[in-house]
């Protein structure tokens, strides 16, 4: 089994949910010590939208995880774990948190 480095929670958002996508990333900043990553208002990567990425320890993810349910305002958060094994990560060791969405995994091979 890989070991666990962090989680990575995506906020998922169109450019009109912006604003709303940076009030829970800065709530979640200020209660869980969260890195919070770049506001992307188009698809980057395996993700179908715009999306913020906010880097989660795994001793802090459970009670992240609790707060996600009820605090993610409407938007859709998918989170993984980051093992080193992107594919896997991102298709094998996910938690969705609202409807899920199609990714692009062509990109990990």
């Amino acid at each position: 089994m890989s070991e666990i480095t962090d989680f990575h929670a995506h906020l998922y958002y169109d450019p009109a949910e912006v604003d709303r996508a940076k009030a829970v990333a800065a709530e979640a900043q200020a209660r869980f010590g969260v890195a919070v990553g770049h506001f992307h208002l188009a698809p980057i990567g395996p993700h179908p939208r715009g999306s913020c990425q906010l880097t989660v320890a795994p001793e802090k993810f459970g009670d992240f995880a609790q707060w996600a349910v009820l605090a993610r305002d409407g938007l859709t958060i998918f989170a993984h774990a980051t093992t080193g094994d992107d594919r896997a990560d991102h298709h094998d060791h996910v938690i969705w948190f609202g409807p899920s969405e199609p990714l692009n995994l062509a990109m990990f091979g």
